[in-house]
């Protein structure tokens, strides 16, 4: 299967760590977000950033910085939003976002992702995990998003739809199912103790 666009989704208000950029917290000498960007890469043709505010704090890493177009914090279908019209510039046809305060996530995202749309004959798909009392927990960052429906989810963001289910439910999204290991693969840090967390388990993982 064609590689996708990788877009990491950095654009959250981070209120639960304080405010400012969970992507810049150290973790095991590195930062987040090139934690991810190592994880990422091997799984995508390219990847950009979607990112808020000045774009320069980010120079260090080399990649297209890429701002919502929607009005006010939106959440994380802003991100994709912005994704899939960079992705629809670039010619690509589908993009897989991240979470980039996320940083165990799967080394195949990408490939269950797209075997999951595959399997249901559509091109949407989210990641998700067991769960003992819902059955299944969806993982609305991380996704495949077809750019064919760039306008229909604009149209939907300007709607006021801010649930990322809620939007993908409508095209049938697939469930991307990965197993839960020793520890939870999409386990992302929001405060402070989180990354304490973390550092655990990257000395045990890793």
């Amino acid at each position: 299967m064609t590689k996708p666009l990788g877009i990491i989704l950095a654009g959250g208000l981070a209120t639960r760590m304080g405010g400012g950029d969970k992507s810049l917290l150290q973790l095991g000498g590195q930062s987040l977000l090139s934690l991810v960007i190592e994880r990422l890469a091997p799984q995508v043709s390219n990847i950009a950033l979607n990112a808020n505010g000045d774009p320069t704090r980010f120079a260090g890493f080399g990649l297209p910085v890429l701002p919502d177009s929607i009005e006010g914090y939106a959440g994380p279908l802003a991100g994709v939003l912005a994704g899939l019209d960079y992705a629809a510039e670039q010619g690509a046809d589908h993009i897989v976002t991240a979470a980039a305060d996320t940083p165990f996530f799967p080394q195949d995202l990408v490939e269950v992702l797209q075997l999951a749309a595959k399997m249901k004959d559509t091109n949407i798909a989210l990641a998700a995990t067991p769960d003992p009392e819902r059955g299944t927990l969806r993982q609305p960052t991380f996704g495949l998003w077809p750019v064919a429906l760039r306008e229909d989810l604009r149209a939907a963001l300007n709607d006021g739809v801010r649930k990322v289910v809620q939007w993908t439910s409508r095209h049938k999204a697939a469930d991307a199912m990965f197993p839960n290991w020793d520890y939870d693969p999409f386990f992302n840090i929001n405060r402070p103790e989180d990354l304490q967390k973390a550092e655990a388990m990257l000395a045990e993982y890793s």
